[in-house]
């Protein structure tokens, strides 16, 4: 089985700034397309998400930060089916309100699909120990962590888009009767 890919951008971006994804990933032969998202709260979103990734068996979801919050609630909704997720720098919280991060993966918990996380280690979003514990929450979730990183992939972009074509390949070729 394909999977068709659908990438949701961070909160000052907008689908071209994920352009470099969606081009690196048809590289290694994933079929991605990027979501142009209202910058609201994240919740509001997801069915905006929804009508442009609509649930389905041949679909993954993700995206940078905003953006794979987005898609990550939209995962975890009931009527989801969704094949996979991929979070790029998940923003657990805002820089300074660890506070805030329980209720920012509250949701992981009904999350059914396998989930790809990369992640730097000095992310101001996401304290590294605090995600760790989170993703805890998430029944087939692997984490990848960049040392030194905050909150972006660019000095490891092309290793975070080989991972993320790996992981879909991986996920693609796993029979339903296998999960």
């Amino acid at each position: 089985m394909e999977l068709r890919l659908f990438l949701g951008h961070g909160a000052s971006g907008n689908a071209a700034s994920m352009q470099r994804y969606v081009d690196g990933l048809a590289k290694r032969g994933i079929e991605a397309t990027a979501l142009d998202l209202p910058v609201r709260t994240a919740e509001e979103v997801v069915p905006v998400w929804v009508a442009g990734a609509p649930f389905g068996r041949g679909h993954a979801v993700g995206g940078q930060s905003y953006g794979g919050r987005v898609a990550s609630l939209a995962a975890a909704d009931p009527a989801s089916d969704y094949r996979a997720l991929v979070l790029y720098s998940y923003p657990l919280h805002p820089p300074g309100r660890v506070e805030k991060a329980v209720a920012r993966s509250a949701h992981f918990g009904q999350i059914r699909c396998p989930v790809l996380l990369l992640s730097g280690d000095a992310d101001p979003m996401a304290r590294i120990e605090l995600l760790r514990k989170a993703v805890e929450q998430l029944a087939d979730a692997e984490l990848v962590t960049y040392p030194r990183l905050g909150h972006t992939l660019k000095p490891v972009f092309e290793d975070a888009l080989d991972r993320t074509a790996a992981f879909l390949q991986r996920v693609a070729t796993t029979s339903i009767s296998q999960r």
